[in-house]
């Protein structure tokens, strides 16, 4: 099981997604807890090193817990994806291993990965996300 923390950052009926250096899948923003952290921890962390923001942890809410085949790994490794909305402050840009930043609609699903699609679902049936 591979845990992962994610930001879910939703504006106009887009979400903003990522996309790694040598990818051809967008994944949303977000990363691996290390040793000691918490959710929340990991969250700023994470955004900060992608995205050069600084999220702010006093306005995070647990957005759903999703679980799925893991993207580019042998059958049966699973991604547990703990997503998060929050508020930030700075410019979004891409940083670190991140190449480009794009806001995706609900037409963009087959483009994401599978645990990404299962939220990309449930964004739409809540009438978050957009066609």
């Amino acid at each position: 099981m591979i845990d992962k923390i994610a930001w879910l950052h939703l504006v106009d009926g887009k979400i903003l997604s990522t996309r790694w250096a040598g990818k051809d899948v967008y994944y949303f923003p977000g990363g691996k807890r290390e040793p000691g952290e918490s959710d929340l921890d990991t969250l700023v962390r994470e955004i900060g090193e992608e995205l050069s923001v600084v999220i702010d942890p006093a306005t995070a809410r647990h957005a759903g817990t999703f679980e799925a085949q893991a993207h580019g790994h042998q059958t049966g490794i699973t991604v547990r994806m703990t997503c998060y909305t929050a508020g930030y402050t700075g410019t979004l840009e891409p940083s670190a291993e991140i190449a480009e930043l794009l806001w995706l609609t609900y037409a963009d699903r087959a483009r994401v990965s599978p645990v990404d699609q299962l939220i990309f679902d449930r964004l739409h049936a809540d009438g978050q996300l957009t066609r």
